[in-house]
């Protein structure tokens, strides 16, 4: 059954109750692959569930696969090497790690991030998002406009960072 030895058979009319005997279950009637003599039943419920479990591997791998993507989206194509802020923008970190690591920073309008209750929240692609607490950058904003370093991804967009404006 998926590669193992052995397949333990439900048969509650066997009376016999499966223990373990040096590494090696042992039961009567309960235990019958070895021996060959496995009914076509479980058989057919073995085949499927090695079908089940070959169809979780495959979407796990999917996901990671999709995640990973994700990760290689953002870019330093050098359009801001000579900028006085270029080191400060590549040492800016929320509790999330640093911004410009895995995601490309967005400078977003004032209408377009707010601040409710002590927490904040933007709207990218016409969705508001509420931003991580932990994803909030605490030193002093050096360009004065919001910005926010979204991470699309296959389960949506989520906020690495977020840089509060001056609101002016």
């Amino acid at each position: 059954m998926c590669g193992h030895e052995f397949f333990i058979a439900s048969e509650p009319w066997a009376g016999f109750t499966m223990r373990s005997e040096g590494g090696v279950l042992s039961g009567g009637s309960a235990i019958r692959r070895r021996a060959g003599v496995l009914n076509s039943r479980n058989e057919s419920h073995a085949a499927a569930f090695c079908d089940e479990m070959r169809n979780v591997r495959t979407i796990l791998v999917a996901v990671t696969a999709l995640l990973a993507a994700g990760l290689v989206w953002a870019r330093d194509d050098g359009r801001y090497a000579n900028s006085p802020l270029k080191p400060w923008f590549d040492s800016l970190r929320s509790g999330r790690g640093l911004c410009c690591s895995d995601a490309d920073g967005v400078v977003i309008s004032d209408p377009d991030w707010d601040s409710r209750d002590g927490h904040f929240r933007v709207r990218l692609d016409g969705e508001w998002i509420d931003v991580p607490d932990d994803a909030v950058i605490k030193e002093p904003n050096r360009v004065g406009r919001a910005m926010v370093w979204p991470i699309r991804g296959a389960l949506g967009t989520s906020v690495r960072c977020f840089l509060p404006g001056s609101m002016s």
